[in-house]
């Protein structure tokens, strides 16, 4: 209890640090709240023949976007500030987030959902960046923590006021996005322009590279491992209804059910993540690593639901530490002039593993001929992942 009492107590700028936790949640919206929705969308437009297209394709549209706009969104933000266009992008997003409520026209809701995508851009590399900019290492870790510790209740909670909502309408759920404009109004009243530190040892974010170079190599490192281990994030969360499937648990109903307490799991990643905050970047991205593909290829092997089961236990353990763990690693990557940039080289490279994770995914079950075969082979991808980390551990990496 006093640990706790503790690390709240260590929660410096606690009206800045609550909102921009509220703001990281806005991108993961745009994916998760719309899923109850899709069947009444298929529905109301089936009069459209490739509406079973379509609809899937909107729900996903903006991970796309912001996989490719991230990049020239960190350009923006290092050239122009931060506070400005993070309060513009959360003001569109509720715009463009709610238009589909009022439009009847699945090719415009489309494109309002790509102009979305184009706010979360934003939003995202922003929101990372600020909490290197507002915090040192330990700050940050205490509210990429608690940010890790909220969100699995807020997920669940805005799913089920969008269920809600789209039980009045058929697009009822897209009111949801309502939720962005009391985010936007505590940034107004929150957030502030960082200042840039006067010295290099004034940045906590280290190594500092030398003033005015990009460091690219740095960048290319952390895109390439941030692309491999989101390919391996998403690879449960778009196909683990599937290897449930393989053993005979079809029922949607069921398998909600038999869900709910290993998912609770990613909590458990949260606390490791906090608990490792003195060990080396390379010890705390095998064990990420480790644990996640641990659990994919245990998944892969396992011939029960009950097997199933233990291994998503701990295949969600591992995902509460990535997002956390990855997030860090990076802001320490990227100075004050180059972290708009940095991170969002990791927000499109985060998000283009979003969309390459099912093809690949694909790939590995005609290659291993079951959606098992594929998650035991994701998984020695991971175990691989993680040797390679702990022999830079044992570098001093």
């Amino acid at each position: 209890m006093n640990a706790f009492r503790t690390f709240f107590r260590d929660l410096t700028l606690r009206p800045q640090g609550i909102t921009i936790v509220a703001a990281a949640f806005l991108p993961i919206f745009a994916i998760v709240t719309m899923f109850p929705i899709v069947p009444s969308m298929i529905a109301h437009f089936a009069s459209d023949p490739d509406a079973r297209a379509k609809v899937p394709l909107m729900v996903t549209a903006p991970g796309l976007t912001i996989a490719l706009l991230s990049p020239f969104a960190g350009y923006f933000v290092d050239r122009f500030g931060r506070r400005r266009l993070l309060v513009t992008s959360t003001f569109f997003y509720a715009l463009f987030g709610v238009a589909p409520f009022f439009l009847d026209d699945l090719d415009m809701i489309f494109a309002t959902r790509l102009l979305l995508g184009v706010c979360e851009a934003g939003i995202l590399t922003i929101v990372n960046t600020l909490i290197a900019d507002y915090w040192d290492e330990k700050g940050r870790r205490n509210w990429l923590f608690l940010q890790g510790l909220v969100g699995p209740f807020i997920g669940s909670g805005i799913v089920l006021l969008t269920g809600t909502f789209a039980g009045i309408r058929w697009n009822g759920g897209f009111l949801v996005y309502l939720i962005a404009l009391p985010v936007w109004i505590a940034m107004l009243v929150y957030l502030f322009e960082p200042q840039k530190p006067q010295s290099a040892e004034a940045d906590t974010a280290m190594p500092v590279p030398a003033a005015g170079k990009f460091p690219l190599t740095t960048a290319i490192g952390v895109a390439a491992l941030t692309l491999f281990s989101a390919i391996l994030y998403y690879v449960f969360i778009v196909n683990g209804g599937l290897v449930f499937a393989e053993i005979g648990v079809k029922d949607p109903a069921e398998l909600s059910r038999i869900y709910t307490i290993p998912s609770l799991f990613i909590l458990l990643g949260a606390v490791i993540f906090r608990l490792q905050a003195g060990r080396s970047n390379a010890v705390q991205i095998a064990t990420f690593l480790g644990i996640l593909g641990t659990g994919l290829a245990g998944m892969g092997m396992a011939s029960s639901v009950t097997g199933v089961l233990v291994a998503m236990a701990i295949q969600q353990t591992g995902a509460g530490m990535a997002v956390p763990t990855l997030i860090a690693w990076a802001q320490k990557k990227f100075s004050f002039e180059h972290r708009g940039r940095g991170m969002g080289l990791w927000s499109g490279a985060f998000f283009f593993g979003q969309f390459c994770s099912p093809w690949l995914v694909h790939r590995l079950d005609l290659v291993t001929g079951s959606m098992q075969g594929a998650f035991t082979a994701a998984g020695m991808l991971g175990l691989a992942g993680m040797a390679v980390a702990l022999v830079l551990a044992l570098r001093g990496g």
